[in-house]
This record gives structure tokens, sequence and C-alpha cells, in this order.
């Protein structure tokens, strides 16, 4: 017999693949990429994945270790998303391993069967004798739910209020039989109507169903509550009448349920979602249903992008702009560039949604490279919000409020209207202070301080989770006189309910909507009718319907007006337009106060004057000006450490190995010169007990940045020294402070 190996990605750091010899036994026939396999790599058992099988290998014959078990019969990753994780590989400079570990659920990584995905269930036999009299209204309510669908999970009809006694009398009477099977979500007979489409609407839904069946990237850019929804549901609908699966990708976690419950309202198709908000096995049976195609469509936050689906033929991406979208650490992809290429790959459109795009996105649409499509007008009889700058100068402020922001809030509500206040600050405060010696809390292992929050009592750093209790006296000078400084949306919520006691006060955000039910809670008393103020922090801000808010108010606008960050005025400007958006999306118009210290800024003022469309093109010409992203390619090279002078060593060495290996820009031969910055400290240089610094890298030319980074990576796994650092390499940032 001809030798062989088998060649595998393992989950590990090192980008690179590994041979092992076959098990006994097998035949080369037997192996397919795309399997699992079980490997021994050092001490660790891991799951790897198969990519060829090949008659040499550099590693000596005694060398060689033979692969464990094959896990799968047959390829779990196609062709296409073998492909797929090569070009991820190749972008973002990470392991092939680790990139393909994405593109499975946690089970699948762990090594657990396929079968673990099915439930308990029962369905209807085919081939049933003549109906028998059922006695109860419970027997014949149940028999109607088989009547509707055929198959049922055990625990689908059991939290409808069914028992098993009545499951089995039906299993007696042969209407019914127990299985074993993927539970497949219920659809419904009776479907909405498609609502019908404005002039702007039924214009950019007619340049869209063309593209059906080819690559295009389209942007439909529509002001908050122009009907953006509505086109993506009849362009869905068109995609599955030919068959196709739909991928939709949602920022928010929290827009999922209402999402996913739109669309099968909507569709008699099975719809299924993917989120973070799932267990493990809700996850992998998501996972085979779209696998094996029978989810038509798939609802999604940003891992979902990697979801198998053999028939999709159209991705649709909404709020494109927002930053959740970038993973944060280990693999740093974005799930939007992703999309992509996955697109092309497939060839089939993809639809980018936003009413405040993205700058880069904006200037590919601009540019003619998608095609753009605008909705300028809000759906319906809806008018947009009356927007107005508040000074707060030299102001008196009530519980942060201006006394004409107050009388307004009183007005609506007195109405019977909606108030949204919007703070994006959670707690109760954010500083917690001594007046008589200055004192502040501050977190030990950050250079952040910590905030108060009052349910349950405590100090809490929000940025590495370090918790301790309220001290009753300072511990520097020990007075008795600590107070907190400042609010969050805690204390807002309880100012507010002093203020305006006769109106309830509901609070989301992170603390008050830690579970789904939770959340679903929230929005469900949110939808009550009658007046109502809501406090929340931007879980509030994305693609919610909230038809009774008439008035929006925004407090601490101007954190972002000055960052540091090249993209914060442009994030400023999305997160206000988005929280106004909220404000009179049905029959009664909305207004939106904006709290400032800054009513005079220029960029705000434009912003809230002429929209966001003039304020990008300003910020495009800055970045023109200073040639940053869109007009160049960035990456980012991050070191941390407990050790303060490594990571910045790491990063001196990381500098001078590309001046080394870059010519000056005379020298280069026409190459786009690489401009280094840095290194230098992360603005909260000390974060959980590790110090940070970063170094950052512009090219003009994508392909020239990419040409210095595989050596700089190969570079840095060979220096020695430096075990105590920690260092990753971000592609695109988002985050560059």
């Amino acid at each position: 017999m001809s030798f062989y190996v088998v060649r595998v990605a393992v989950p590990v750091p090192l980008r690179r693949s590994f041979d092992y010899l076959p098990c006994e036994g097998s035949q080369r026939a037997d192996w397919q990429a795309g399997q699992r396999v079980r490997v021994q790599f050092g001490q660790q058992l891991l799951t790897a994945i198969v990519l060829s099988t090949e008659e040499q290998t550099d590693v000596p014959a005694n060398k060689l270790k033979p692969l464990l078990e094959r896990l799968d019969e047959y390829p779990l990753l196609s062709a296409e998303q073998l492909q797929l994780g090569q070009w991820l590989s190749r972008y973002y400079h990470h392991s092939i391993g680790e990139v393909l570990e994405l593109m499975l659920p946690a089970m699948l990584r762990r090594g657990s069967s396929l079968d673990e995905a099915l439930e308990d269930g029962w369905q209807r036999r085919p081939d049933q004798p003549s109906m028998p009299t059922l006695r109860g209204s419970q027997q014949q309510a149940l028999w109607q739910r088989f009547e509707q669908q055929a198959n049922w999970s055990h625990s689908a009809l059991t939290q409808q209020g069914f028992s098993l006694a009545q499951l089995r009398r039906l299993a007696e009477l042969e209407l019914i039989e127990a299985t074993r099977s993927l539970p497949v979500p219920a659809t419904t007979d009776d479907s909405k109507p498609p609502l019908p489409l404005n002039p702007e609407q039924q214009k950019a839904l007619d340049a869209l169903l063309p593209e059906l069946g080819r690559f295009r990237i389209a942007l439909l850019e529509g002001v908050t509550g122009s009907g953006k929804t509505e086109v993506y549901l009849q362009l869905i609908a068109e995609a599955l009448q030919r068959g196709q699966q739909v991928m939709v990708l949602v920022p928010e976690i929290g827009l999922t349920p209402q999402t996913v419950q739109r669309f099968r309202e909507r569709f008699g198709v099975p719809v299924v979602a993917v989120h973070s908000g799932l267990n493990d096995r809700e996850r992998l049976q998501a996972w085979c249903l779209c696998h094996e195609g029978r989810a038509r469509i798939l609802i999604g936050t940003r891992s979902a992008v990697f979801t198998p689906m053999p028939q999709l033929g159209l991705i649709v991406l909404d709020e494109e702009h927002d930053n959740s979208f970038k993973q944060q650490d280990g693999v740093r992809y974005s799930a939007r560039d992703f999309a992509l290429v996955r697109a092309q790959k497939a060839a089939i459109p993809i639809l980018l949604g936003s009413a405040t795009p993205a700058l880069e996105t904006l200037n590919n649409a601009l540019s003619g490279r998608y095609l753009h499509l605008k909705l300028t007008q809000r759906a319906g009889n809806a008018k947009p919000p009356g927007m107005k700058l508040h000074s707060t100068l030299h102001q008196p402020l009530t519980f942060g409020l201006a006394q004409p922001v107050i009388a307004k809030i009183q007005q609506h509500v007195e109405a019977g209207r909606q108030v949204l206040v919007f703070i994006n600050r959670r707690g109760y405060a954010p500083l917690f202070a001594c007046p008589d010696c200055g004192w502040l809390a501050e977190c030990r292992r950050c250079d952040a301080r910590l905030t108060l929050h009052q349910s349950p009592l405590r100090l809490h750093c929000h940025h590495c989770d370090y918790q301790q209790g309220v001290p009753g006296f300072c511990p520097q000078c020990h007075s008795d006189k600590v107070t907190a400084l400042g609010q969050g949306t805690e204390r807002l919520a309880d100012d507010l309910a002093r203020m305006f006691p006769d109106v309830p006060v509901t609070r989301i955000d992170r603390d008050t909507a830690r579970t789904r039910n939770a959340f679903e809670e929230l929005l469900a008393e949110v939808h009550q009718p009658g007046k109502r103020i809501l406090v929340g922090t931007q879980m509030l801000a994305k693609g919610h319907h909230f038809p009774s808010v008439t008035m929006v108010v925004i407090l601490d606008a101007d954190a972002g007006l000055f960052s540091a960050d090249f993209r914060g005025m442009e994030q400023t400007a999305q997160l206000i337009l988005q929280v106004a958006g909220r404000a009179g999306r049905a029959e009664h118009p909305g207004e939106v106060w904006i709290q400032t210290l800054y009513a005079d800024h220029p960029q705000l003022n434009l912003l809230i004057n002429d929209g966001y469309h003039a304020l990008a093109e300003t910020l495009l010409k800055e970045r023109l000006y200073q040639q940053l992203p869109p007009y160049s390619h960035m990456a980012m090279l991050r070191a941390e450490s407990p050790n303060k002078a490594l990571a910045e060593q790491l990063l001196q060495q990381a500098r001078q190995y590309l001046q080394q290996i870059s010519p000056p820009p005379q020298a280069s031969g026409g190459l786009a010169p690489l401009v280094l910055v840095g290194p230098f400290p992360a603005i909260m240089e000390r974060r959980a007990g590790r110090f940070r610094q970063q170094l950052q890298m512009f090219c003009a030319e994508r392909a020239g940045l990419h040409s210095k980074l595989d050596p700089l990576v190969d570079f840095l796994h060979s220096l020695k020294g430096f075990h105590q650092v920690r260092w990753h390499l971000d592609i695109d940032p988002v985050d560059t402070l």
C-alpha cells in the first residue's frame, strides 16, 4: 500500500497545517477534506479538520503520530467553506485551524456527534386509521396541532400545556408515533400579506429584483422609519419563491427575537435564529437545520455569517455600520466584510442597510462600486422628528435635565405619550468620591474609575469586572461625606420616577436586560399603551419600533465630539441619529432634544441642520486629506503585559523589523510606502492588570500592507524573552484607542 499522510488544521495559534498518519485499517478514499478527526497535539486531545491527503511530508517518519479517530463519515465543511476559511486565514493572518473552528458550533468543535442535535418528539402517522372520537377539549386541541404541522418536539408540546398522558393516548389510537429528529421551527399557513410600498420603496425593490442570481453589492440607505425592512421582506419573498435560502444578519441579540417573530408571521417557512443567547445544543440544532437546507431563513448576529446554507441565494445585513459586526478577540474578523466575500464566492447579491452607513461603505456607494439606493422619507404618514440642540452651558440642571427639557417631557406624558431619555452610561453614578480630600474610587487593575451601582449595592469596573463593597468612610481622610457624582441610567431612572411620580419609568440596559426573557419582558412592558418614560443606553437605539414614543432626550452627547479616535465623530453622529430615529414613528409627530455644552460645534450643527450625508462628505474630505481609511488601509498591532517595558519593547522591535523590510518612499519603485505610527500607550493604558501598547500601520494599497504582515507575524513568533507579552494583529480595526 502506498504511503500517505493526512494533512489537518489543528485549532492552535500556529499558522500552519500538520501531518498525521491515517488511522489503522483506513483507506485513502475514507479521508475527505472537511471531515473532523481526533488528534493528539502535545498533551492535548483536539478536534481537527482534514484538509487533504499527501504522499510527501517534511516531518521525519519517526515523528509522525497516527490520527486517533475519524469522527465523520462525510465532510461537515464543504469545499466552498474550506475556501472561505483559507481566505479568512490569509486576510486576518490567523491560523487556519482557529479560523475553521469558527465555522462549527461548540458541540461539534468538542467532537460531539450530529445525533446530539436530535430531540425526542412526535409525528403524525401517515397510515392513520379512520378518525376515532377524541374525548375532551385538550385531546382535540392536541390533535389540531398535528393537523397543522406533522412533526413536533416533545418540549414544544409540553410548553403549550399538553401532557405525556395525552400524547400517549393519541399514540395508542395510532394517530401519532414517537420519533427522534431535528426540531423544525413551527410555520404558519396564514402568513401576513406584504405591505404597500411607497414610490421610493418600490423603486428600490425594482432595482434589487434583477440582481437575484448574481453577485452584486447594494447599499439601501434609508432614514430611520423609512421602511427598509419591508423592502428586505419583499426581496426575500422573491428569493424564497426561487427555492433559495436567505441569511439576515442583525447587530444585536435584542433585535433577534422580534425580527424572528416578524419573519415567521410573514413567511410560511422554517425560520431559525443564531446568536449568543442560545445554548450549545440549540446552536447545533440551528446549524444542522441550515446545513440540511430545512431552514429557509437564518436570522443571526455576527457569528451566524459562518453557518452553512447550501442553497443560499441572498444575504441581508441590517445596520451595516454597527461596530458589533467586528469581532474584538480571537480571530478579529468583520462579519460585514466576510459576508461580502461569501456573497462573491456564491455569486449572489448582498444588501447592506443603514440610515447612517459607515464611511467606507458610503464611499464605495458614492464611487459607483456599490448599487446605491435611497429612502428619504418615512413610511406611511410618519414624519421625521424635529431636532433641537439645547445648550446647558451656565444653565441650571435638575437631575441632569434642563428646565425647558423637563417642561417638554411633562407636556408629552400628559398627552399620554412616551418619552425616551438616552444616556450611554449604565449604573447609578460614574464616580464615587470624597469632597474633603478629593479621593476617587478607582479600579485596582485598570486606569478607570469604579461605577457605583445601587441594586445590588457595589462599586464595579465595567472594563475588567472587578467589584468591591461601598465604603461608608473615605479610605484616605476618613471623612463620612463620601458621595456619588454624576449619573447613569440607574440614578436617572430613580430621579425621573421622583420627578414624575404618576408616570411609569422603564429602564433598559445591560443590568436590567441580562437574559433574553428579561429583555423581551421589558419590551412587552414598553409596548403597553399609555404614558411612560424609557431610560436606556444604546440597547434602545438599534432597530426598535416604539410607536408611542414622541420625544427623545439625548444626554451627554458631547463624549464623542473630541475623541482621539478618528472615527469618533462618525460614530457619535450614527448614535445620535439612531436614537433620534425612535421618535415619531407612528401617526404622532416626534421631537428630539439634545443637551450639549457645545451647541455651536460646527459638525454637530451640520448633522442637525443638513443631515448625515452632509456631515459624511465633510468627514470623507478630512480622511482624504489625512490619508485615513477609506483612503488607506489600516492594521493595528497591540501588545499587553504586566511589565510595561516589555510590551513597548516588543512593538519597538516590530517597528524596526517593518522599517527594515519596507523600502523608503524614494526607493519603493512606485509601491505605496508603509506608514508607521507608534508604539504608544492605549488611551486606557492599564486594563485588567496589564499595560497596553499599540502600533498603527497604514498603506494606500491593501496588497502592500498585507505583504508586510505575513513576515511580521512570523518574526513576532520567533522572538525570545517575551513570554509575558500577549500580542495580536487587528486588520481594519474599528476601535483605534
